[in-house]
C-alpha cells in the first residue's frame, strides 16, 4: 500500500487541517435554497465556509494572497500568487452524494502544482475522494495504488487509492484511504457523473463511507500561482467528449477477436484483442438497450450503440462491462487503423 509522496503529503496536511476547521464549523449545516433576491458578489480571503446564492462554499489557505470571489449562482473566481504556500476553495453542497454535475469555466494552471477536481468527505468509513478533471504540474494521484480505470462522460480516468496514517481528518487526527479518479484527457469543463465514479470504485474494492460530508467543485494551488473562473451546478449537460463517438469507416490493417467473459444477472464483461496494428480504433455495436458500465485499458466514447474504442498505452487487449437491459447478445466489432 503507497504512500503519497512527500511534498504533497506536507500539502495535505495542511489542506485536511483546513477542511477539519471548516467541517466542525458547518459539517450540521445545510444548504439554503436560493433568496428571491440574488446575492452580492463577495470576497473571501480568509478561512470560512458558508452559503451563498444557494450554493455551499469553502475557503481555506495557511498564508498569504490567495482569495476566492463568490458571483452569481454556483460562480465563483479565485486568483493566487506564489506568496500562497497552500490554498482551496470551491462551491458545491453541505452534503455529497451519488449526484451528477454540470461545471464550466476556465482554469489556468500553467507550470505549476494546482488542481481542479470534485473533491468531498465521507464518513462510517472516514474517506477522502476526489474525481481531478485538470491538473497543472504535479499529478495529485502520483505514489497512489493503481487499482484500474473506468470510462465516463466521454473521458478515462485512472483509478487509485492512498492511504493516511495518523493525519489530520475531518474528524481529528485518523488514519484514512483517499479516493482518486483521475482524468487522463484533461478539461475544465464538462460534467462528472459521480456515481460511475462510486460503482467503479466499488468494482474495485473501494467502498465510501454510509455517511457524507460536505463536496465541491475546488480549485487547489500548492506553492504556484494561478487563476481559475468555474460555475458548477447539479444535473447533467451532456457528452462534452471532444473524440467522435463513431469510429472512421475502413477495415484498414489490423483484426480484432472478441471473447465473452465474466456474467452477472444485470450486466456482463467482454473482452477484445487487437493484432496487426498498435494503432487502432475498434468500432464495438451493441444490441438492443445494451449500455456501457465500465471499460479498462482503453480509451472508449460513446455508451450505447456504437462504441469506440482507442489504445491508451495498456496494450491490444482490453474489456468493457455492459447491463444488459434486457438483451444478453455478445456484442461484435471490427477494427480499423488510426
Amino acid at each position: 500500500m503507497n504512500d503519497t509522496p512527500t511534498r504533497p503529503r506536507r500539502r495535505r496536511i495542511r489542506l485536511l487541517f483546513g477542511a477539519a476547521c471548516a467541517v466542525a464549523l458547518t459539517v450540521s449545516g445545510t444548504v439554503l435554497a436560493p433568496s428571491a433576491h440574488a446575492e452580492a458578489d463577495r470576497q473571501v480571503c480568509s478561512n470560512s465556509t458558508g452559503s451563498h446564492n444557494g450554493y455551499y462554499f469553502s475557503f481555506w489557505k495557511d498564508s498569504g494572497d490567495a482569495c476566492m470571489v463568490l458571483r452569481e449562482n454556483g460562480r465563483y473566481s479565485s486568483s493566487w500568487g506564489r506568496s500562497t504556500n497552500n490554498w482551496v476553495g470551491g462551491k458545491g453542497w453541505s452534503t455529497g452524494g451519488r449526484r451528477t454535475i454540470t461545471y464550466s469555466g476556465n482554469y489556468n494552471p500553467g507550470n505549476n502544482n494546482t488542481y481542479l477536481a470534485l473533491y468531498g468527505w465521507t464518513r462510517n468509513s472516514l474517506i477522502e475522494y476526489y474525481v481531478v478533471e485538470n491538473f497543472g504540474s504535479y499529478n495529485p494521484s502520483s505514489g497512489a495504488q493503481r487499482m484500474g480505470t473506468v470510462t465516463t462522460d466521454g473521458g478515462t480516468y485512472d483509478i487509485l487509492r492512498s492511504q493516511r496514517v495518523n493525519q489530520p481528518s475531518i474528524d481529528g487526527t485518523a488514519t484514512f484511504y483517499q479516493f482518486w479518479s483521475v482524468r487522463q484527457q484533461k478539461r475544465s469543463s464538462g460534467t462528472i457523473t459521480f456515481g460511475n465514479h462510486m460503482d467503479a470504485w466499488a468494482r474495485a474494492g473501494l467502498n465510501l463511507g454510509s455517511s457524507w460530508a460536505y463536496q465541491v467543485m475546488g480549485t487547489e494551488g500548492y506553492q504556484s500561482q494561478g487563476s481559475s473562473d468555474i460555475t458548477v451546478s447539479e444535473g447533467g449537460g451532456g457528452n462534452p467528449n471532444p473524440n467522435p463517438t463513431n469510429p472512421p469507416p475502413g477495415n484498414g490493417n489490423c483484426s480484432v477477436s472478441v471473447t465473452r467473459a465474466e456474467d452477472w444477472n444485470d450486466r456482463f464483461n467482454t473482452t477484445f484483442s487487437v493484432s496487426g496494428a498498435s494503432n487502432w480504433v475498434v468500432s464495438i455495436r451493441t444490441n438492443g438497450g445494451q449500455s456501457l458500465q465500465s471499460s479498462w485499458n482503453a480509451s472508449v466514447s460513446g455508451s450505447s450503440g456504437t462504441i469506440t474504442a482507442r489504445p491508451n498505452g495498456n496494450g491490444n487487449n482490453f474489456g468493457i462491462t455492459l447491463y444488459k437491459n434486457g438483451n444478453n447478445t455478445t456484442p461484435t466489432a471490427s477494427c480499423s487503423t488510426g
